[in-house]
């Protein structure tokens, strides 16, 4: 299989969510290399990568083995070692890494709390470091858009010799329900793209968006407006201009009754492209029963 390049594993220490994001000269990345378990770990192989590390380590994680045990014995199981990439983040911010010493240079790993770094085949030296300075940086912000700053630190030092083509971000929540709906906070890709990191951090924007919108739409339903404001404006924020959030915004604010906050949020609306097809599907749910004809009329009049 040819050569994945740079990626980072980490655990949020103020959400105990697990992540990883990866990038390549290659088609698909978030395809083959990542390996996730919430309650586990999440593991990452690249250089010339083995699947099976994936799968055995975090068997051996869940059976108890520390993450060094883990890589190890793992390891030991493969003859190819010397050309693989390992990174081992436990559900309890343990970390274990492995380069290979006949993996592509320029290639290393870098560790910290609760994360490890790892690149291969780049273009200079120093890649690994700069991606832990970079998510460090971010301590106390979300755990997806920590590990794109990583991965954007690995590009502004040239990235993959190659070029650039493929990358992915993936975040699963700590407290796992079984419903990947759930928990999954972000699974956002971008397959086959000449600068995929652009694309891929406005789908982790979005993803951040939605997630504070339905915060803001179950503070509305609770009724603490005040609360909800703030999830909303952080949703706004990270929207890039998508209607979705202030569509679902306004009609949870007008169900509950707070009609002056829902004239807000329809307004933005309208700055977002055509308000027709929202007031249509405002239709339909009113004759399918989802939403009340009060509602309706006090979002578009009539």
């Amino acid at each position: 299989m040819a050569p994945m390049t740079y990626s980072i594993v980490a655990r949020c220490p103020d959400s105990g969510m697990l992540g990883i994001a990866i990038a390549t000269c290659l088609p698909a990345a978030g395809r083959v290399a990542r390996f996730l378990e919430p309650g586990v770990g999440v593991v990452a192989s690249q250089a010339q990568i083995l699947p099976a590390h994936g799968s055995r380590i975090l068997d051996a994680l869940r059976e108890g083995a520390s993450p060094d045990e883990a890589l190890a014995s793992s390891l030991a199981l493969d003859p190819g070692a010397e050309h693989r990439q390992v990174g081992v983040v436990a559900a309890d911010g343990r970390t274990a890494v492995h380069t290979g010493s006949l993996c592509i240079p320029h290639a290393g790993h870098a560790t910290g709390d609760g994360y490890t770094a790892q690149a291969n085949m780049m273009a200079a030296p120093g890649v690994p470091e700069a991606m832990a300075v970079a998510f460090e940086a971010g301590l106390g912000e979300p755990l997806a858009p920590r590990l794109l700053d990583a991965l954007e630190a690995a590009e502004a030092l040239g990235g993959d010799i190659r070029g650039r083509q493929s990358a992915a971000v993936h975040v699963q929540r700590a407290d796992a329900t079984g419903d990947l709906l759930v928990d999954v906070v972000v699974d956002a890709r971008v397959d086959d793209d000449p600068e995929p990191l652009v694309p891929l951090r406005r789908l982790v924007d979005l993803a951040r968006a939605y997630d504070e919108g339905s915060r803001a739409g179950d503070l509305v339903l609770a009724g603490d407006l005040v609360a909800a404001d703030e999830h909303y404006r952080s949703a706004m924020a990270h929207s890039a201009g998508d209607p979705q959030v202030p569509f679902w915004h306004a009609v949870a604010l007008a169900g509950a009754g707070a009609d002056d906050e829902a004239a807000v949020a329809w307004a933005e609306l309208s700055t977002r492209g055509r308000v027709e097809p929202w007031v249509e599907l405002l239709d339909r749910m009113v004759a399918a029963g989802l939403v009340e004809e009060r509602v309706r009329r006090g979002l578009v009049g009539g």
